[in-house]
């Protein structure tokens, strides 16, 4: 079985994107995602996209981690998706799209992807780190020297701690840098790896750093791969509406895969 795809990426956290308006890659196993999605085997990318046909909207977006499991919301990924589509020609300067925790919109201009994301109605105090979920589950701890980390190994002991073992967790530690800017690296199940960057997890640090103020608020979040903002309108009882992800999403590459069925 012949594939083609096209791999975008945004900023760092890079996809390869799949046209199934026709079907025909459905059926495709965990397994054969996981190949393409393989860094020395396959494409290599954090995880992979369908994008389907709807007679609702403009189109639907199906995600899969790099394991090759369908997951939950991607932040980067639906600003990629949204740019793929207009390369396809679906859409122009704006996208109304469905994804698996429901309808969000997204506005181009240039090489960047504005993307909506759904309100934030619970955000979790404890001790040493914040829950809250921006379309995925995310635990967001503070702390410095936020370089100095080795994130794949702090971040996995979290995320297959007993708390979160079953369900798993993406982990974001997170630097305050200035009044208007963080900086954060992600750890991500599913890809069980620091990616370069993480758009819902930029959400949740972001919400997480502005929790205890009011109105709307604009936040400059810098990841390994890249710069990204986030604008949202905080209210009282942990709700947090009006989330926008905004930053590059470029187009990398394009080629087919030859897969054993």
């Amino acid at each position: 079985m012949v594939i083609s795809f096209s791999k975008y990426q945004g900023p760092g956290n890079d996809f390869i994107l799949l046209d199934n308006r026709e079907g025909k890659w459905q059926g495709l196993s965990v397994a054969s995602i996981r190949h393409m999605c393989d860094r020395h085997f396959g494409i290599g990318a954090d995880g992979l996209m369908l994008l389907n046909k709807s007679t609702e909207v403009d189109f639907e977006m199906q995600y899969y981690n790099a394991d090759g499991n369908e997951s939950s919301m991607c932040g980067n990924g639906g600003r990629c998706i949204t740019a793929f589509a207009r390369d396809l020609g679906i859409i122009r300067h704006e996208a109304h799209f469905r994804a698996i925790d429901g309808l969000h919109i997204a506005i181009l201009a240039k090489d960047e992807v504005a993307l909506k994301m759904n309100d934030v109605r619970e955000i979790i105090q404890k001790d040493t780190f914040i829950q809250l979920n921006t379309g995925s589950p995310h635990y967001v701890h503070f702390t410095d020297y936020v370089h100095e980390m080795d994130v794949k190994k702090e971040g996995a002991l979290i995320r297959n701690s007993p708390l979160f073992k079953e369900e798993g967790i993406n982990v974001n530690f997170v630097e305050v840098l200035d009044d208007q800017t963080i900086f954060v690296r992600t750890y991500e199940r599913g890809v069980e790896d620091e990616t370069l960057s993480c758009g819902t997890g930029v959400c949740a640090s972001a919400i997480a750093w502005v929790k205890h103020q009011r109105g709307e608020q604009q936040i400059q979040v810098k990841t390994l791969g890249g710069t990204l903002g986030v604008r949202c309108t905080v209210h009282g009882q942990d709700t947090v509406s009006d989330i926008w992800l905004k930053g590059r999403a470029d187009f990398v590459f394009s080629g087919t895969i030859e897969l054993a069925v």
